[in-house]
């Protein structure tokens, strides 16, 4: 339905006035401009309500003209959105400082594009029907997401607020993952922390929200049509309600959020809980923003900490962290009288491998390595690259022979895997083991050495063998 109000799109290129136009046009008068100079003039003689501009044009760009229209006073308080590409963010900065109201990347988003126009156009008395319970509930989330760290803690804080606005109902934040799997991430009936997933197909105005990029809202969930796939499912349930509000933050920054409210209110889904609705979510997206980006540095602290102590060829634990957890459980095994075994190994012929295929095929085998010793150590057990062609595994809880059979399984394992990078070659280890034991060693690293002579006592017998300290 026509507003009324009329929004000057300008952009030299024809396919983006086209795409603004055909998005826009249900809604607004839509008046069409080339370039910085027609944006000037047309701003002046048709007084729009909003100007959508390109930055890149010839003539004048955007910015020169956006400048040029917040110097005079005729213009200046006319709204104006720029878009460009998210590469050029020097151009983003250059456009808010000559006084650019909002921007848009390309490529277009057009939900988002919808949303922007529409809080930018929005009539002054729009917002007159929320009460004033409602607006103590928006200082009060406004206030919490200012105040607390943690981004979970908020969006709990907003599914139960939104929850309590209405008797019985349920309000819940659903992530969409890569895959296209929803996820519930917070929710009114769950305890902290305790994601869910959901399968879409049970959730059809969700999958609607996702596909439309707009709010769903069914004011009578068991006769509305887009629910009839679901009717068996919903029969029980004392909710006659639910509004889905795609929650969209700009560039696509947090991925796909909804904000999904179901109510038991006879008269459905009002005008008043759709605003609401619409507001909480936008205060969502800041902190949905807030919680991707504090779970992507989680993520990123944890995986450097990890390769940190990890040897980057094999993947195993480097020497450093090696001799690191091997004293903390020789000191535990001392502590609590319990044994530990230490498997020493070293591929048998390695420089011959070297010399016949070249470094790089070595460094293959080298890593093939890492992932069979991987294939074979327990969660407890710690497998280290100790040098060179050398490995080592330390094996808390373990007595002689479970060391011997750890050792003897291992050499077995790898002398039977195929190396393609060797045209099939067999590769063999060598492999000697040590245990502490009733006080037997006195110190991690005369463990070491007792698991060394070992393994080179096995070298010396004619390789691809154990031996035991």
């Amino acid at each position: 339905m026509k507003t009324g109000l009329k929004i000057l799109v300008v952009d030299d290129e024809f396919f983006f006035r086209r795409v603004l136009k055909d998005a826009l046009k249900d809604q607004y008068d839509i008046i069409e401009g080339i370039n910085g100079e027609e944006a000037i003039s047309l701003a002046s003689k048709q007084k729009p309500n909003l100007i959508i501009m390109d930055v890149e044009m010839p003539v004048k760009d955007g910015i020169d003209a956006c400048r040029m229209l917040k110097e005079n006073a005729e213009t200046r308080k006319i709204p104006i959105i720029l878009f460009t590409s998210l590469a050029k963010k020097k151009d983003i900065a250059r456009g808010l400082k000559v006084g650019a109201d909002d921007y848009i990347t390309k490529p277009m988003n057009l939900p988002e594009i919808l949303a922007r126009v529409g809080a930018h156009l929005r009539p002054k008395d729009y917002y007159t029907d929320l009460e004033q319970r409602d607006l103590i509930l928006l200082l009060e989330l406004a206030e919490n997401i200012s105040a607390i760290r943690n981004p979970m803690t908020i969006l709990h804080l907003i599914v139960d607020k939104m929850a309590g606005m209405i008797g019985d109902a349920r309000c819940s934040i659903v992530s969409i993952n890569n895959e296209g799997v929803p996820y519930v991430k917070a929710s009114s009936d769950l305890e902290v922390h305790e994601d869910i997933k959901l399968e879409l197909c049970k959730y059809p105005e969700i999958s609607k929200a996702l596909n439309s990029k707009q709010p769903v809202i069914i004011n009578d969930i068991k006769n509305d049509p887009l629910m009839d796939s679901v009717k068996t499912q919903i029969e029980g349930l004392n909710f006659n309600s639910i509004v889905v509000i795609p929650v969209i933050k700009k560039e696509s920054v947090i991925g796909t959020f909804l904000l999904r409210m179901a109510t038991p209110l006879s008269n459905g889904v009002t005008d008043r809980i759709h605003k609401l609705c619409q507001l909480v979510a936008n205060l969502s997206a800041n902190a949905l923003e807030t919680a991707i980006l504090f779970e992507r540095t989680q993520t990123a602290q944890e995986y450097f900490e990890e390769m940190s102590i990890r040897d980057g060829l094999t993947k195993l634990y480097n020497h450093q962290h090696f001799y690191s957890c091997l004293e903390k459980e020789f000191s535990r095994a001392s502590r609590y009288d319990t044994p530990l075994s230490l498997v020493f190994f070293d591929i048998d012929n390695f420089k011959r491998i070297n010399d016949n295929y070249g470094h790089t095929h070595g460094d293959m085998v080298l890593g093939t390595i890492g992932k069979l010793t991987n294939s074979v150590a327990r969660q407890s057990d710690v497998p280290a690259r100790y040098g060179g062609e050398e490995f080592a595994i330390v094996l808390p809880n373990t007595n002689s022979e479970g060391a011997l059979g750890m050792a003897t399984r291992l050499g077995s394992i790898i002398r039977e895997h195929k190396f393609e990078c060797l045209d099939g070659e067999q590769v063999t280890i060598s492999s000697g083991t040590s245990t502490f034991t009733d006080n037997s060693v006195q110190s991690c690293d005369q463990l070491v050495q007792r698991a060394d002579k070992a393994m080179y006592k096995a070298k010396s017998q004619g390789k691809n063998r154990v031996s035991q300290a």
